[in-house]
This record gives C-alpha cells, structure tokens and sequence, in this order.
C-alpha cells in the first residue's frame, strides 16, 4: 500500500465504511433526506427564475438581517434550500445531495437536519450582530449587509462538512474546508463567507461540547470501575 493510499485510509476509512454499507444495501432509498433537499432546491431555484416566482421564493425563504427576527426565524428553515445568487444551481445541487448524504448516513436525518440549522441559525444571528458592531469592528459588517440575502445551502454545507471531520476523525479534510473558508473572507470580503465562518465557530462549539461530554462519560466509567467493592 502506498503513502497516499494510507493517508487516505487513515483520512477517510470510518467515513467510507459508515457510508458504505447501507448505500449499498439501499442506494438512493438510504437518503430520502438528501435527495428530498436537492429536489426542493431545484424547485425554489426553478421557481425564483420565473417573473411571478422571485418574490414568492423571498418572502418564503429570504432572510437579510433587516428582517424583523420573528419573520427570519420563521423563514430559516426554508432559507437552507434557496440556492445563492452568486453560485451556479448545479454547484448548490452536488453540495447539498454529497454533503447531506453523507451525513443522513452517518449521523441520522434528525440529526443532520439540526446540525444544518444550527449553523445556518448560526450565520443569520451573526448578520445582525455584525451590523449592529459596524464596519469599524474586526468582526463587524457595513450597514448596507443588512439587505444581502443569506448564504442558502451552503453554512449548512460548510456546517455538516466540519461536523463530519471532526466525529469520524477525518481532521485534514475538515480544516481544508475551515482554511478555504478563511481564504474566502481574505479575498472577498462578503457577508457569505463571514456567515460561513460563524457556523464553523457554532460547529466547532458543537463538537466541544460532545468531545467534553465524552471525556465525562469516561472519567465516570473510570472512577465506577476504580471504586472499592462495598462491604456487607
């Protein structure tokens, strides 16, 4: 085996393996969330292209940080699934159906869906905060970002890609996705990648919390297993 094959294999070889299977045994049948997602995005997409269609699509699923919050949270749900304006369809269609397949089968559709949500919450409570920082803060954006509609699909793509790396130990491919995040803010200075960055930061947090849960679970199992037995 080479170098690179066992790079891979070390990279990529619990993903494959919780992929495989039941892709194999099911096929498309294995990820009715996946191919349900690509196909409400191709009908927004269709449907935002038609004269009668754009609006309808905006007040549906078009979040800008101008939104009243009650009237963006309602519409986030639906906002993962409006492809952005400056990303072909066919880009938005391959990341939804590779990304939220992978994770359909391997974390589970409930559990995928909320990851996604979260950090696509995450990029959208960011925008407000942003502009209410202003453009002079590091982390702040211009007042004219409040009418920029969200990202779409891909926080939660981004979202679900880290999420991945980080539970099946595919760490390299997690922090390309983080390092061509930062590299997109550094060359485009948009509000997308700076909502991409903030679901990474509420990933990353996600993936704290679940690595300090374990790390507890196991110095109780540790400290169970030390104690004395009891004496009658």
């Amino acid at each position: 085996m080479t170098t690179l094959a066992r790079w891979a294999r070390a990279e990529w070889g619990a993903l494959y393996a919780a992929v495989r299977g039941p892709l194999a045994a099911r096929r498309w049948r294995a990820v009715p969330m996946a191919v349900t997602a690509v196909c409400l995005t191709a009908v927004l997409h269709f449907v935002h292209n038609q004269s009668w269609g754009y609006q309808v699509v905006q007040n549906l699923g078009g979040v800008r940080a101008e939104d009243p919050l009650w009237l963006a949270l309602l519409r986030t749900p639906l906002s993962l699934f409006v492809p952005a304006l400056d990303l072909p369809v066919w880009g938005a269609l391959a990341q939804i159906l590779l990304v939220f397949g992978i994770a359909e089968l391997c974390l589970g559709r409930w559990r995928a869906l909320a990851i996604a949500y979260v950090a696509t919450l995450a990029g959208t409570l960011y925008a407000r905060l942003g502009i209410r920082m202003g453009p002079h803060s590091p982390l702040g954006l211009p007042a004219s970002d409040a009418w920029v509609v969200d990202t779409g699909p891909s926080a939660a793509v981004v979202g679900l890609a880290v999420f991945l790396g980080w539970r099946y130990r595919a760490y390299v491919t997690a922090s390309v996705v983080v390092v061509a995040m930062v590299v997109e803010v550094a060359l485009k200075e948009n509000l997308a990648g700076k909502e991409h960055l903030a679901a990474i930061v509420a990933v990353l947090a996600l993936c704290a919390a679940g690595s300090l849960r374990q790390w507890r679970s196991r110095e109780r199992a540790g400290s169970g297993s030390g104690a004395p037995p009891s004496q009658s």
